[in-house]
């Protein structure tokens, strides 16, 4: 898919901005300490965002930005290497393949008003799951917001 491609569906994942980056450079993503359900969910060709409320993994200070971007490489999940997942002990994590386009992150609240995601009152509550579906408009403003130019 090029980046003017428009996807059909289009999905937000809730990562720490330092597990995006490894995300990104790495070209694949994993959800809920590698459970396999959320990224069950996505199709090839699915548009994904990952929105960031802290930088680091367990860390208090907020971020609140989008931090990586791309479209779902791969028809099904695959399963990655034994891992440490600190408290959650080794685990083989459930992953898929996405290609991420390099993009600058973007703050929430640059955006949220145009945002039909965060148009609902506690819409914020959503984010607890992980994986949430997002409007393929969104998708779009945020590819936009977020190119590097």
């Amino acid at each position: 898919m090029t980046t003017t491609s428009q996807p059909e569906r289009a999905w937000l994942g809730v990562v720490s901005a330092d597990h995006a980056r490894r995300a990104a450079a790495g070209g694949f993503i994993q959800l809920n300490h590698g459970k396999r359900p959320g990224v069950a969910r996505l199709r090839l060709g699915d548009g994904f965002v990952i929105y960031s409320p802290t930088d680091q993994y367990g860390g208090k200070t907020p971020l609140r930005a989008f931090t990586a971007l791309g479209v779902v490489a791969d028809a099904e999940p695959y399963q990655a290497e034994p891992m440490s997942m600190g408290a959650h002990g080794i685990v083989s994590p459930w992953r898929r393949r996405i290609d991420f386009d390099p993009v600058e992150p973007a703050a929430l609240t640059d955006l949220s008003a145009e945002l039909i995601l965060t148009q609902q009152p506690n819409w914020g509550y959503q984010l607890r799951r992980g994986l949430v579906t997002l409007a393929v408009e969104d998708f779009l403003l945020l590819r936009s917001a977020m190119a590097q130019r």
